[in-house]
């Protein structure tokens, strides 16, 4: 075992390698507040040893404060560094908050939690030996019952057949953000053998709350018809992610009578994308759709398209390129005016629960209005929290569950939860940057039949 010197010197290290971090650096002066994870605390005196910690090299200490025990283990997996840890962390806090709303218990389970980084400093986002090595531990672990997560959906694509294997399984996992159409059924820019090769056991583990890409692509499609463009040149990160939002936008576009001016791939790792712009320019568009991540040099690609295209040129992106703070970080004023699409509704047109939920989380946040997505992530706690309470407290159990999920009045609204695991509420947020602000623009809500052509 580590002495305590030898661990705070290990902690420190890991703080000065996300400081200097290249590329999608984020805000490290943010913390995930573990002060009373390790306690059992609060005025409940559980003892956390009761359950097997996660590795200490990716997760929390144990979070919890119940009466008793815990029974078992919850994990959220997100990346917690680089561009975009300041919402991830937020997201982490959303989860904490639901957890301690319901006390740590479901039924008769008692639930523990830890947060866990898919990320790594050197990156500064999502890494694949990270996901790989998170998801073995979870299938290992036995008093992990289910995951929260992932953030982006190619490391999903690595979590969810080995949670699908998992001893006495398959491990429930269900995520606030992957978008990724793939990941739940095929269609129009999926791979070949999606979504079943996700569940090579046969047996369903994997949900969502977010509403897919298929829809995302389909609204801004919308979107670039009713802001009067008429064509649209395409970029994507070549992720899976970006190159599925991107596939989606253009077919949607295509039924919007919009034209495609043309559909490429920039370099994450460009100094300067000059060139690019160039041909985008010389292609008349007067749109640019961002297919991507913000971490993939999102903000230098902002500045160089705005510089070289003009101010009249509208750039639209999908909810890679959130939290939209990070957009203005990296590309400052030259993000004027662009769109960002979401998935789900606005905090101001949540209702009931909802309502009630943003305003008390963010009474608990020194009064901050909650990113979207850690609504979303407060809602697949709830999600997740329920599919445990109505098991025997079986891993398979609880996967079982998982796919009869129907929340009335729940933080996200009235929706329920396919046999595909796809979430049945699918509404649209487009928000705008105005100096320097998200601000709300509007909601859509695509046609099924040009989410089907997407």
């Amino acid at each position: 075992m580590k002495s305590r010197a030898a661990a705070i010197a290990f902690a420190l290290l890991v703080a000065v390698l996300a400081l200097a971090a290249a590329g999608c650096g984020g805000d490290d002066n943010e913390s995930e507040g573990t002060t009373t994870e390790a306690s059992g605390g609060g005025g409940g005196g559980g003892n956390v040893s009761a359950v097997d910690a996660l590795p200490a090299s990716s997760c929390s200490a144990v979070y919890y404060e119940g009466e008793g025990d815990p029974d078992y283990l919850i994990a959220s997996d997100l990346p917690l560094q680089g561009a975009g840890r300041t919402q991830t962390i937020e997201m982490t806090q959303a989860i904490k908050f639901v957890l301690k709303q319901r006390n740590f218990k479901v039924g008769d389970y008692n639930i523990a939690y830890q947060s866990c980084d898919d990320s790594t400093a050197q990156a500064g986002k999502w890494d694949s030996g990270k996901c790989s090595a998170n998801a073995n531990a979870y299938a290992r672990n036995q008093d992990v019952i289910g995951v929260i997560g992932t953030f982006n959906s190619g490391c999903a694509e690595i979590i969810a057949p080995i949670l699908n294997r998992a001893q006495n399984g398959p491990v429930a996992m269900i995520s606030p953000a992957n978008t990724y159409v793939g990941l739940t059924h095929s269609g129009p820019g999926t791979a070949p053998g999606e979504p079943e090769k996700y569940a090579p056991t046969g047996k369903k583990n994997y949900a969502r709350v977010v509403a897919a890409d298929d829809f995302q692509g389909a609204a801004d499609a919308i979107l670039a018809k009713q802001l009067g463009l008429k064509s649209v040149y395409i970029l994507n990160d070549k992720e899976a992610y970006g190159l599925g939002v991107a596939t989606n936008f253009r077919n949607a576009l295509a039924k919007q009578g919009v034209k495609v001016a043309g559909f490429t791939a920039w370099e994450g790792k460009a100094s300067s994308y000059e060139a690019l712009a160039t041909k985008i320019k010389s292609s008349g568009a007067d749109g640019v759709f961002l297919g991507g991540l913000i971490c993939e040099n999102g903000g230098k690609l902002i500045k160089d398209l705005r510089a070289n295209l003009g101010a009249n040129v509208q750039i639209m992106a999908p909810d890679g390129f959130t939290p939209i703070s990070a957009v203005v970080d990296g590309a400052g004023t030259d993000a004027e005016n662009m769109t960002v699409s979401v998935a789900g509704l606005p905090n101001s047109q949540l209702k009931g629960t909802g309502k009630k939920f943003v305003a008390d989380f963010s009474a608990d946040n020194a009064g901050k209005d909650p990113d979207p997505y850690s609504v979303y992530a407060a809602q697949a706690a709830e999600v997740l929290l329920d599919a445990i309470e109505r098991s025997d407290g079986s891993r398979a159990s609880v996967s079982e569950e998982l796919f009869k999920t129907d929340v009335n009045d729940g933080i996200l609204g009235t929706f329920k939860i396919d046999e595909k695991g796809d979430t049945t509420s699918n509404p649209v947020t487009i928000y705008k940057i105005k100096g320097g602000k998200q601000t709300d623009f509007k909601v859509i809500t695509p046609p099924t039949s040009l989410v089907k052509a997407a």
